[in-house]
């Protein structure tokens, strides 16, 4: 019987042989759908490693297993494989792209933050100590946090994303989320990495990005901000073409990260490494194309 938070039996048949064989040599070996759907019980509800239950095995089995694929890239390629298998067979909306952010709060154990969550250094300091860059983690308003870059394709399915702190601007990554779109083709030939089109909202609407989308042959349906067609009037510019009709279909991207947060441990970022929680993302776009 298939548990709540576990993998159906179809979804495990298209992702068993992409795991890691096991090993010739060794002790016990703990059985790989045992062990992933510990890891899927954990990122569902957000709780601590030592939480998952016992039906899973040892949580140090299930939790090292998690850092070894993270590490070699195993979540990442079996992603890739679906998303090859679907556009394939033609289920990959290529018509459409929609990209957007959400920002992610950072729990007190993501920042290593000390007893009682002051913050404060080793010399009693009220300044607040720094944050690396590679974490993935600014400082906010609001607290530590975290910004998920992502793309979705038509049918409000995760094509890729990019992380970083949460201060970081949408449209400053905009060129970076483009360029992690690559599948590829199954026969020789080069990965598709270009939709038809592409839709964001205003936050997006810099010069910068449509001259990218422009230099690409991309389509883009972007709003412009208030204070944008007045200065383009005074250039003695055209406004840019605008759908509202097909506006509408952004709200894929929103959809999207809506079914992202159902898990808990992507709606709070519990993971104290940018590379774990990555992997954490990864798996729950993973679960989102296997449905």
């Amino acid at each position: 019987m298939v548990r709540r938070h576990e993998l159906t039996d179809g979804a495990w048949a298209r992702i068993a042989p992409l795991l890691p064989a096991r090993p010739e040599r060794g002790g016990r070996w703990r059985d790989h759908r045992q062990v992933l759907n510990g890891i899927v019980w954990k990122i569902r509800t957000g709780a601590d490693w030592r939480d998952v239950p016992d039906r899973y095995g040892p949580w140090q089995t299930i939790y090292q297993r998690f850092r070894r694929w993270s590490a070699d890239g195993t979540f990442a390629r079996i992603l890739e494989h679906v998303q090859v298998h679907d556009d394939a067979i033609g289920q990959v909306d290529w018509s459409v792209i929609c990209v957007d952010s959400t920002i992610v709060r950072a729990h007190q154990h993501a920042a290593s933050a000390r007893k009682g969550g002051s913050g404060k250094g080793r010399t009693g300091s009220n300044q607040p100590r720094p944050i690396r860059a590679d974490k993935a983690l600014g400082r906010s308003r609001g607290g530590l946090t975290t910004r998920i870059h992502l793309a979705a394709d038509g049918r409000g399915l995760p094509l890729a994303f990019v992380l970083t702190g949460g201060n970081v601007n949408d449209c400053t990554r905009f060129t970076a989320v483009m360029e992690a779109i690559r599948i590829p083709r199954p026969d020789p030939g080069r990965p598709r990495t270009r939709p038809a089109h592409v839709i964001a909202d205003k936050g997006y609407g810099s010069r910068a990005i449509r001259t990218h989308l422009r230099r690409r042959r991309i389509g883009a349906t972007i709003p412009e901000r208030a204070d944008q067609p007045a200065g383009r009037a005074r250039r003695g510019h055209r406004r840019h073409a605008f759908d509202p009709i097909r506006y509408k279909r952004r709200n894929v991207v929103e959809r999207c990260f809506n079914r992202l947060k159902h898990f808990t441990g992507i709606a709070t970022r519990y993971d104290k490494l940018a590379a774990h929680y990555r992997s954490a993302v990864t798996i729950a776009c993973l679960l989102l194309w296997l449905r």
